[in-house]
């Protein structure tokens, strides 16, 4: 889940802000098993990709490994906003 805000932070009372901070916190503290549990997924695809013969199934493979790293790279990015 990403933040999705209609207007700035600032424009919203006090209370609504500390609210939207305190859901960001708990979004953000949950990116890291993310990134864990992505990687495995990684390393799972890079193990069969080491074992595949075929082609077509390799490049397949490849384009996973890629979306996930590029989720990965993404996730990174929110946690450390």
């Amino acid at each position: 889940m990403l933040p999705h805000l209609e207007k700035r932070l600032e424009e919203y009372e006090e209370t609504i802000q500390e609210e939207i901070l305190l859901k960001w916190e708990q979004i953000r503290g949950k990116i890291p098993d993310r990134i864990k549990s992505l990687e495995q997924w990684i390393n799972q695809k890079q193990t069969q990709l080491e074992e595949e013969e075929d082609f077509e199934t390799s490049c397949l493979l490849n384009s996973q490994i890629a979306e996930l790293a590029s989720i990965i790279n993404d996730l990174w990015i929110w946690y450390r906003i």
